[in-house]
């Protein structure tokens, strides 16, 4: 089952986001900050990162350059869920590596589609044993 990594540090976004992620199966795993969101993505590998922008300690931009600049997390899909819409936020998003943004406020259920597709789409990753 692949697992969801959530990086944001209003309460009320991650109460919403795992409330909108609850019926689908999917793992979730939160940090409050970018520090432990780094931690947390490359000791667990998860399967896709939602990423708030502005956390505390480090920037979720930057979080998700150095994601993209190590090959172990460099092919797991990103989306950075801000408050900020403007065209430099997306051109900034996409130099960090983003696969796109998601603006806030967001629709529960659009978040949902989004998720299921990225991972429906996504090549299973090989068993970390197999021959």
């Amino acid at each position: 089952m692949p697992t969801i990594l959530l990086v944001d540090d209003e309460p009320t976004i991650r109460i919403l986001v795992r409330a909108a992620l609850e019926d689908t199966g999917y793992p979730l795993l939160e940090a409050a900050d970018g520090i432990t969101g780094l931690e947390l993505a490359r000791s667990e590998r998860p399967d896709l990162i939602l990423l708030d922008v502005a956390l505390p300690r480090l920037s979720g931009l930057e979080v998700c350059r150095q994601l993209k600049e190590d090959p172990a997390t460099a092919d797991t899909p990103i989306f950075l869920l801000t408050g900020f819409v403007q065209q430099t936020d997306r051109q900034a998003a996409v130099d960090a590596g983003a696969e796109d943004f998601i603006a806030k406020p967001f629709s529960p259920a659009a978040l949902v589609a989004l998720v299921q597709e990225t991972l429906r789409n996504r090549a299973p990753r090989p068993l970390a044993n197999s021959a």
